[in-house]
């Protein structure tokens, strides 16, 4: 079956103006083109197409990802770039993920922080409790966040 930009866009979520910056930036050598030079889409096509949205979201770049686009149409006498590729975008999500989740204890704290101000009236009692006083499930937070605000210490 074939799919017009706009349907395919809409398998995949995303806009279709982002599917035709691809096609101009050279990452989608693979899409056909109807006789009055519309894009057509075929099924096969979605797994590149979901390959691509994948590393758009891993905060690889166009270029990078035309690399590998490159590297696919080489076929298997690529295999090993294209997976020392790969093999670096999972350790940047792992270090992306690490620090997503920094933030969000830290969010986690702030929230129970200013959860107690608001009930007890003022942001000194929270402040001032020491982590014994801190519920158990906050504790880990509230240290990171020290820890943090406190290298030295």
């Amino acid at each position: 079956m074939l799919y017009t930009v706009g349907e395919m866009a809409k398998k995949l979520n995303i806009a279709p103006s982002t599917l035709r910056y691809y096609d101009k930036e050279g990452l989608l050598p693979f899409v056909e083109r109807s006789d009055g030079g519309m894009r057509m889409f075929k099924d096969d096509d979605l797994e590149l197409l979901l390959i691509i949205d994948c590393l758009k979201k891993t905060g690889m770049s166009i270029k990078e990802i035309k690399t590998f686009m490159d590297l696919v149409q080489q076929g298997d006498d690529s295999i090993n770039q294209r997976l020392e590729m790969f093999q670096k975008q999972c350790k940047a999500v792992e270090l992306q993920l690490a620090q997503l989740q920094d933030t969000l204890d830290i969010l986690k704290y702030k929230r129970w922080y200013y959860e107690t101000a608001k009930a007890m009236g003022a942001t000194a009692v929270p402040r001032a409790m020491k982590t014994e006083d801190v519920p158990e499930d906050i504790r880990p937070y509230k240290e990171k966040y020290e820890k943090r605000r406190n290298p030295s210490k």
